[in-house]
């Protein structure tokens, strides 16, 4: 039995459908985090060379196909959203799949479209990030129509072993992919940007990264800790006449608010599009 004894009782065993990149992420954030045992996870994910790299690294059993898989308590389904209904329709088939629970992390399918295909089991919806590769995810919770709030509860105890996690209405989702989902990339972006403009400006390229790299992670961690509102971190950093009001008011003139609101909607267009 895992550490983390409660939590791992009321997982039980559990299946994680798809190896890639966020199933990957949450198989070691719960291993790191002592919530489930090595024995008592099972990985399906049809490529033979990352069942072997999974198995290896972690000390998992997996598997080709999940229909092959030992009968789980807890179902993570971590596929794209393109195949998740060939994924379920493949489960729903095999007449014996019905876990306890299914934890959905598919953008934009909604909890309906999987009990659909699996009605005997809960099924909540999760929209997780990639940081929870480094313990620090952010992930929005929305339990099914017919899912008791527990099962909810527990999928937010879960990933707040990796991070943070919120419940929220289902149809909030795609905003949630939009923000949190989709959210590394535009901040990644942005730190990309800046390290050029550093080195345009005459700074090593190794140098103007490290600085905007780590000054994202400590205003991140200064917005966290202290319970200040951005407003408020940018009226601090901002002296009448300096360098910051000159920076704010050139990007304010070249429209970087407008341009992430545009992509914040359209992260959220196309999750539509996806259900």
């Amino acid at each position: 039995m895992s550490a983390n004894n409660e939590l791992a009782r009321r997982l039980g065993r559990v299946l994680i459908i798809g190896g890639g990149k966020m199933g990957e992420a949450i198989l070691a954030g719960m291993l790191s985090a002592g919530v489930v045992d090595a024995e008592d996870v099972v990985v399906a994910n049809p490529g033979v060379e990352k069942r072997e790299r999974l198995s290896t690294t972690y000390g998992v059993r997996c598997v080709a196909d999940a229909a092959d898989a030992p009968a789980s308590d807890t179902c993570i389904l971590a596929v794209k959203p393109q195949v998740l209904r060939d994924v379920l329709a493949g489960l729903a088939a095999t007449g014996v799949f019905s876990p306890r629970l299914v934890i959905s992390i598919a953008a934009g399918i909604s909890t309906s479209t999987v009990s659909e295909y699996l009605p005997d089991s809960a099924v909540v919806r999760a929209m997780p990030n990639t940081p929870l590769m480094v313990g620090e995810g952010m992930v929005g919770v929305s339990v099914g129509a017919n899912t008791p709030a527990e099962e909810g509860e527990l999928a937010c105890e879960l990933f707040r072993t990796m991070g943070g996690a919120v419940l929220v209405d289902e149809p909030l989702q795609d905003a949630v992919v939009a923000v949190s989902g989709s959210g590394p990339a535009y901040f990644a972006l942005f730190v990309r940007d800046l390290a050029s403009a550093g080195e345009k400006l005459g700074l090593p390229a190794d140098l103007a990264l490290e600085l905007a790299q780590q000054t994202m992670i400590g205003t991140g961690a200064l917005l966290a800790q202290t319970g200040q509102s951005p407003d408020e971190l940018i009226a601090a950093v901002s002296s009448p006449g300096g360098t910051t009001v000159a920076a704010l008011g050139a990007m304010d003139e070249a429209g970087v608010g407008h341009a992430i609101a545009a992509g914040a909607e359209a992260a959220a267009r196309r999750s539509k599009e996806l259900s």
